[in-house]
């Protein structure tokens, strides 16, 4: 078979393409136009030869249409003209054309997708203004479609108007001549170029009458119109406009301008009085155009012509028929008025009509006032009085009647004229009681009668006190008082009243009026209304007559008031934004006053709603009574709530405040955009459409949408794509991978930052393309006559690849004649052959996808065997004009390509210091010399390298470049945790943290704080402006935010913003900058300027005591400049320090929730140092303290000594020990001793106290009886005032088991001493451990303790006479002593005279003959002394009589002791057992006083003589000289003896309480201050003085010297 082509011979070999079967027949694959032809097949055999022909025509796809233009249609707008050439049509017809088109750049939309194929143009309509379009047209054939043409040139429509009204318009009346109006731009497809602003009209509803106001920026949506009429229907229109013109109008919206206040009063107002206390008010309302708003109602006023303040005021309901009508009431009787109506709306009160003056009728007049009686006879008196406080008219006369008490019948009446104000009753009967009875008179009648009883004859006095205060029924606010009434005054009571103290109960407390009751003068109980609930009461009462008030009563029992809920709310609340989901709420709690309950009961509740929905209402408990703030947590963000708050106690709940209204702060969204779905619209575009986020969930204004976009499997990160406003609600990706599957989300944002994204993701894929050029084509196998190719798939496939298509040629003959071979989509390389030697040859190389062909890639081959690896690129270099901050171009020479074309570079790029090369890209075209080498970061030095690669392999690695720095960038996140914190009034404190390092993008520079005040929030205390327009609050910062720049290091942190307005809520913003630029700006921070702590503590703070329990505190507010808001209250905090000098503190805090500037302290210790400071607080906070003042509590009776013992107990003495009060309460003066038996002792248990002066100790001479039992009632410590005392018992005689009494006592006398000697007794349960002298002087008759401490050995002891005093016989007894106590004594011994033998010169003769011869001189002598020394006498005795006069009184104590007090200081008093003359003591019990001196009580205690002395002599002035002896007696005293101690210090004075020996009436004693030398007798009672503890012995007479008590100190 031979196969021929247009005559020429086919060889199948030539072509791979070519195939002759063995059947001859011939196969021609991937046929193409060159194969078109005759083909004639000849058959050459045995038989003979023959041929036939065919021909070939091969049917293609069409050829682009040639020469498309596109010009605009001059006859009709939206509309363009095309034309073309019609092209080859493949060997196929044209079945018809496709018409493309490219709107603004985007990607191309079939447009008309059936142009009949006769057609060579046709018009394209339905295309906006001022957009630009490209076309492209391709034909389609039987085969498919062809190829595009080339696109015509980009074409711009002329504008035109807009074609669409604004959309969504709003308007809302904003004040009563504004209305804020609000829209929407018209749909983008209908702008018809570019919006440049809007046109407002607005239409007062009357023809012709209209305005227009230009807004002239697009972006701004709103306009606020004003100047309008007050409460006014307005039509607004807004139409938008562009270069072109004004677009249409929207349909007219209606809309009011709020109300305002009437300007005009009613009309044609009428007033009249009705009676005494009503007037009547007729009106016209005012003109309806003068009313602006809606008639809210009408208010009548009135007020007294001398009180213009005292209105009162009653509204009345508007009535829209006839005349209106209205009465005031409770007026005051016969008095000028001025009278006035109003109208009112809403806003507020129109003004008044013109004041019109009138008067209220007269009536009877109130009682008269201060009735008396005067010149009260046994038949007249005189009667006054006064006029009415309550004329209530012209006084005409007054009427005054008399009768005899309960006899009507007897009644007499006179009328006196209105001047007359007394009058005298005649003809009364003697001592009869009469009702008197005076009343005024009026034109109207009699008024409130005035009545008194007398009886004639006896002048009335004042009334005697109440008594027998019972009190009853006690509820929470009121109780009743039963009484007796006191004594009447022979009048009738005219008033009672009751004083109360309240709160605080006590001695020192004050009294307050509580209630007075008036005419009823035989009451026996009242009611007292008005108390507290849950107060402790104590009342008392007087009785008033006529003549006065009468003494208060007994006070009554305390009683406590019954619990009741609260009868106020918390006031002062206030609600600040805490977070998103919280509120701060702040109030000022109740004070004390208030709880009417339990103060542990008492707290609060807060109730709250969302004030946008009927939703429901939560509460919150707060237990704390004295809390002032609580956050409310868990709230709707960006959400508006409304609140009130009650107080609550154990018996319920008190009244709700007024509703205060909170917003949470503005937050990103908690949800995502709903039904988010996705389209793609070609192969880089896909169109995403979503739904709003549901409201409840925006917690803001939205302000825009995020597209989160990321190529599965291919981009590390998503990128983000904005949609601002949130009106849109589509948006389409472009520039896109082709063919790629993405990653969708969406999420809207607000000016605090992204919401939630969408979930789950949406999968979205571009839709297919023709491919990129496969990449990595190489040649590793070349031969003289084939090559072989191998390439890598596109990096860019756009789709699914269907195959490959390899197509050759001779790089010196045509370009159009390329052998064509197509592969599958597995293949990766072809081996071409049948090539010619040592010839350049092209490849191009092009994958398919369904979509077409694509790009092809060509590259060049000599067919040669001489090949080697390309020499690496050299000079390399990044010219610094093209660095960036994130990119640079490396540039480079190629080396030699070693006979085979370099097929790609590859670009390696190192981050200096320290990272490793990375190659940033493996396929850069071999064509190419420079290379853009992104994605770098900012401000960071890098290295770059490169490699060439060919056919044979890799060249070396090319030599480093320098090191370059890419440029600053602007830092690429804010500065975090930003909080702001008020600081002062009108100052905020910033605190931040700078940005992390990696994303600083260079040298950080400083910090810009933008700051604006905020609208939503203004004026102090409750007031919130509600936003009417939302969208007024912009994300980006307007232009009238101030910023402040903070030049620093990266390390400031802080800085304080101030000259902020107060009472403003402001948001703050903050970013970092650089020398390129700004940081995205920080989430936005709130801060409420205007409230800051007091700056100073409170001024001049006087701490002064009131009485032992209480301290008055007074202090000055702080300054007004450092207040920083207004006060709220004080807060007190007291330490007082309960030891001496010891830091032992308590401290206490008071709270006071009211500006005062005065509070008392009670309940205190007395005579303790307390430190007050005082600090201010207001709402924000607390401020300062003050500086510490201190104050002293007044003294008070001091405690009961601690304890109370007895030792030493014999049968007539013991000593007795106290401890030291616990709580002195002031200054201890000394103790108080007084014992009685507890059966009378020879008819009588009254013995006398003892006060013992503080440091010592000592024993009065006390005569106790063997075996009673004594009652120590009141050992206490005393100062200036009485204490509480401590009691105890004791039983005088030997105690049980102690020893016996000793026997055989026998006293022997010599010259000059006596001794003792007795014999051992019954020893008792223990050892006798030592032996006491007791003796009995003969002139006092008492045993007491003579010598003590006698070692248990001895049976004798002797003592000198000396000791002894002459003239007295005493009588001795021994008792032995051991561990139990004192044993019974030994019987007396036989009495001895203390008598020495006497010596002749003191014989009775001797001394009579002396006597009588010196009286002589001495008379002689003293009677001249008397003549001249008269004057000299009188003086120095002046002082002593005058300074020395006391009063001495007998009183008897509460337990019915007689008791001797003394009040002094430390007396210096000695004493001992002196020799004693003849005088008479006094009898028994008579108290007296005993002196020691200090040296002799501490040192010295033999108790020598004394020998200077003073005497002191107790006279009576009342009584007998013979009576006067009996009880006059001396003592031996110091000159420093407590008359001299009371004489030189004048405040000691005091009186001495005895009992007067015969029973008589007490009576004054004069004191003379004489010079004696005789030994004075012996006081009775002692003071002593003592600091830690006391001891006191009663005891009788003792003899000797005395043992020091082991643990005591040394006493006598």
């Amino acid at each position: 078979y031979v196969w021929k082509k247009d005559n020429v011979m086919i060889n199948p070999s030539s072509s791979s393409r070519i195939v002759v079967e063995k059947d001859g027949s011939l196969l021609i694959s991937q046929t193409w136009s060159g194969d078109i032809g005759d083909y004639t097949c000849e058959i050459i055999s045995q038989g003979g030869n023959d041929s036939r022909t065919a021909r070939l025509e091969v049917i293609e796809l069409p050829h682009p249409p040639q020469n498309l233009l596109a010009s605009l249609n001059a006859s009709h707008s939206h509309t363009v003209t095309l034309s073309w050439v019609r092209p080859f049509d493949g060997n196929s017809p044209v079945l018809y054309y496709i018409v493309e088109v490219s709107e603004n750049n985007s990607p191309w939309k079939v447009h008309l997708s059936n142009v009949g194929p006769e057609m060579t143009g046709v018009t394209v309509s339905g295309l906006t203004p001022a957009r630009t379009y490209q076309f492209r047209v391709c034909a389609v054939n039987q085969v498919g479609k062809g190829q595009y043409s080339a696109e015509t040139s980009r074409l711009m429509l002329p504008e035109e108007p807009p074609s669409a009204p604004p959309k969504n318009i709003v308007a809302s009346g904003r004040t009563n001549q504004s209305i804020m109006v609000q829209w929407q731009p018209p749909p983008e497809t209908e702008h018809n170029g570019v919006l440049r602003g809007y046109i407002l009209y607005r239409l007062a509803g009357l023809p012709g009458e209209y305005q227009q106001r230009n807004i002239s920026s697009p972006e701004v949506n709103y306009c606020l119109v004003k100047d309008l009429i007050i409460w006014t229907q307005y039509e607004i229109q807004v139409a938008a406009y562009n270069g072109a013109g004004l677009g249409l109008f929207s349909r007219a919206v209606t809309e009011y301008t709020l109300q305002g206040v009437p300007t005009a009063p009613p009309q044609n107002v009428q007033t009249e009085a009705v009676n005494s206390t009503t007037v009547q008010f007729l009106w016209n309302p005012p003109p309806q155009q003068f009313i602006n708003g809606i008639n809210q109602g009408y208010k009548l006023l009135a007020w007294p012509v001398d009180v213009p303040e005292a209105v009162t005021i009653v509204t009345i309901a508007p009535d829209f028929h006839g005349v209106h009508h209205g009465y005031i009431t409770n007026l005051k009787k016969f008095t000028a008025y001025f009278t006035s109506v109003l109208c009112f709306t809403t806003p507020g009160d129109g003004p008044p009509s013109t004041p019109q003056l009138i008067w209220t009728h007269e009536d009877k007049p109130g009682a008269v006032g201060h009735l008396s009686f005067t010149e009260i006879l046994d038949t007249s008196l005189k009667v006054s009085w006064q006029e009415p406080l309550e004329k209530n008219g012209i006084i005409t006369g007054y009427q005054i009647s008399w009768e005899v008490y309960g006899k009507n019948d007897s009644r007499l009446a006179r009328t006196l004229n209105s001047t007359t104000h007394e009058y005298k009753i005649k003809g009364l009967s003697s001592l009869t009681t009469y009702t008197i009875e005076v009343v005024a008179v009026t034109a109207v009648g009699a008024g409130l009668v005035t009545s008194s009883t007398i009886s004639s004859g006896v002048p009335p006095e004042l009334p005697g006190a109440p008594s027998n205060l019972v009190i009853s029924n006690i509820s929470p606010r009121s109780a009743t008082l039963q009484f007796r009434p006191g004594y009447d005054g022979k009048t009738s009571i005219s008033r009672w009243i009751v004083e109360g103290q309240v709160g605080a109960v006590g001695d020192e407390e004050e009294w307050v009026s509580l209630y007075e009751e008036e005419n009823e003068p035989d009451a026996q109980t009242l009611e007292i209304p008005n108390l507290t609930p849950y107060t402790h009461y104590r009342f008392r009462m007087r009785q008033v007559n006529i003549v006065g008030p009468s003494p208060f009563s007994q006070s009554s029992r305390v009683i406590q008031t019954l619990q009741a809920p609260p009868d106020v709310a918390p006031t002062s609340i206030t609600i600040r934004t805490a977070s998103e989901t919280s509120l701060w709420l702040r109030w000022v709690p109740l004070p004390d006053s208030q709880y009417n309950g339990n103060p542990e009961s008492v707290g609060y509740r807060v109730k709250y709603w969302r004030a946008d929905l009927q939703a429901q209402v939560l509460a919150q408990v707060i237990n704390d009574r004295l809390e002032r703030e609580f956050t409310i947590e868990e709230l709707e963000e960006w959400t508006e709530y409304e609140l009130q708050m009650q107080a609550f106690n154990a018996i319920g709940a008190g009244p709700w405040s007024e509703v205060v209204r909170g917003r949470t702060r503005e937050s990103v969204p908690s949800a995502a955009p709903g039904n988010v779905s996705a389209e793609a619209v070609s192969s880089t575009q896909i169109l995403l459409t979503w739904a709003s986020v549901p409201e409840q969930d925006q917690n803001g204004l939205i302000l825009g949408y995020k597209i989160l976009f990321r190529a599965k499997d291919l981009d590390p990160e998503p990128r983000s794509h904005v949609v601002r406003g949130n009106h849109t609600q589509s948006a389409l990706l472009a520039g896109l991978r082709k063919f790629v599957l993405y990653e969708l989300q969406v999420l809207a944002f607000t000016r605090i930052g992204n919401g939630v994204p969408s979930s789950p993701l949406i999968l979205e894929r571009t839709k297919d393309d023709a491919p990129g050029p496969p990449v990595r084509l190489v040649f590793p196998e070349v031969r003289l006559t084939s090559v072989r190719i191998v390439w890598q798939p596109p990096e860019e496939p756009n789709g699914i690849i269907l195959g490959y298509q390899i197509a050759y040629r001779l790089a010196t003959s045509s370009p159009n004649t390329f052998t064509t071979v197509e592969v599958g989509a597995t293949v990766r390389q072809f081996t071409a052959t049948e090539l010619a030697p040592e010839s350049a040859y092209i490849f191009r190389l092009s994958a398919k996808t369904r979509q077409g062909w694509g790009e092809p890639l060509e590259a060049t081959v000599i067919t040669t065997e001489k090949r080697e690896r390309p020499a690496p690129p050299r000079e390399l270099m990044v010219p610094q004009a093209e660095v960036t901050a994130r990119s640079l171009q490396l540039q480079w020479t190629p080396g030699s390509d070693g006979a085979s074309p370099i097929r790609y570079f590859t670009v390696q790029v190192r981050e200096l210091p320290a990272g490793g090369w990375q190659t940033y890209s493996s396929s850069v075209s071999h064509e190419v010399t420079a290379c853009m080498v992104e994605r770098l970061r900012p401000f960071t030095s890098y290295k770059l390298r490169l490699k060439a690669t060919n056919d044979i392999g890799d060249s070396d690695f090319s030599a480093e470049t320098e090191a370059v720095t890419t440029l600053q960038d602007v830092p690429g996140e804010p500065p975090s945790l930003v909080s702001v914190t008020p600081h002062t009034t009108s100052s905020v404190l910033i605190q931040w943290q700078p940005p992390r390092d990696e994303s600083l993008n260079g040298l950080l520079v400083g910090y810009r704080i933008y700051y604006r005040e905020l609208e939503y929030e203004a004026g102090p205390g409750t007031e919130v402006k509600t936003v009417k327009s939302p969208s007024a609050l912009r994300a980006e910062l307007t232009a009238h935010s101030s910023f402040k720049t903070v030049n620093s290091t990266s390390t400031l942190t802080t800085y304080e913003l101030t000259h902020l307005k107060k009472y403003r809520r402001y948001e703050v913003i903050l970013t970092a900058y650089n020398i390129i630029g700004e940081s995205p700006s920080s989430a936005p921070v709130e801060v409420f300027v205007g409230e800051a702590a007091p700056a100073m503590p409170p001024q001049s703070v006087q701490v002064n005591p009131l009485t032992a329990s209480q301290l008055e505190v007074t202090w000055d507010p702080p300054p007004p400049e450092s207040q920083n808001g207004n006060i709220q209250g004080y807060k007190l905090t007291h330490i007082y320090y309960w030891e001496a000098d010891s830091q032992n503190e308590t401290e206490k805090m008071k709270v006071l929730f009211l500006p005062e500037t005065s509070v008392k302290l009670k309940n205190l210790t007395s005579h303790t140092k307390y430190l007050v400071s005082i600090s201010a607080f207001n709402a924000a906070g607390d401020g300062p303290t003050s500086d510490p003042r201190q104050g002293w509590t007044h003294q008070a009776a001091p405690g009961a000594p601690s304890f109370l013992a007895f030792s030493e107990i014999t049968s007539t003495t013991l000593n007795v020990s106290w401890g030291e009060p616990v709580a002195a309460n002031g200054v201890l003066q000394g103790y108080r001793v007084v014992y009685e038996p507890l059966a009378p002792v020879q008819g009588s248990s009254q013995l006398p106290a003892s006060d013992i002066k503080e440091n010592c100790q000592r024993w009065p001479k006390v005569d106790l009886t063997k075996e009673v039992t004594y009652f120590f009632p009141r050992t206490s410590a005393h100062h200036l005032l009485m204490d509480p005392e401590i009691q105890a018992n004791v039983t005088a005689g030997p105690a049980e088991s102690s020893p016996g009494s000793p026997r055989d006592v026998l006293v022997t006398k010599s010259a000059s001493e006596l001794t003792l000697q007795w014999t051992e007794g019954n020893t008792g349960s223990a050892p006798t451990t030592g032996y006491v002298i007791e003796a009995r002087p003969s002139d006092e008759g008492l045993w007491d303790m003579f010598v003590k401490d006698i070692p248990r050995s001895a049976t004798s002891y002797t003592v000198s006479l000396d000791t002894l005093r002459l003239g007295v016989s005493y009588e001795f007894r021994v008792v032995a002593v051991n561990e139990v106590g004192y044993g019974e004594p030994s019987s007396p011994s036989t009495a001895v005279s203390a008598e020495v033998e006497a010596p002749f010169y003191e014989e009775g003769w001797f001394l009579v003959v002396v006597g009588l011869s010196s009286l002589i001189v001495i008379l002689l002598v003293a009677f001249t002394l008397v003549l001249h020394g008269q004057n000299k006498k009188y003086k120095s005795c002046s002082t002593g009589k005058s300074i020395s006069n006391m009063e001495e009184s007998v009183t008897l104590d509460n337990g019915g002791f007689a008791a001797l007090e003394l009040n002094s200081r430390h007396l210096n008093v000695k004493s001992t057992f002196s020799k004693k003359n003849g005088t008479r003591s006094p009898p028994r019990p008579s108290p007296g006083g005993l002196h020691y001196s200090d040296e002799d009580i501490c040192s010295k205690y033999n108790g020598a003589v004394l020998t200077e002395s003073v005497n002191l002599k107790e006279k009576s002035v009342d009584v007998s000289e013979s009576e006067a002896t009996d009880s006059d007696y001396e003592d031996e005293l110091p000159k420093h003896s407590f008359v001299n101690h009371y004489m030189s210090d004048p405040t000691y004075y005091n009186s001495w309480k005895r009992r007067p020996p015969s029973g008589k009436a007490p009576a004054p004693y004069r004191y003379e201050e004489c010079e004696a030398s005789e030994p004075g007798s012996r006081f009775q009672t002692v003071v002593t003085t003592q600091s830690s503890g006391g001891v006191y012995t009663p005891g009788g007479p003792q003899p000797g010297a005395r043992t020091p008590l082991t643990g005591f100190s040394s006493f006598v």
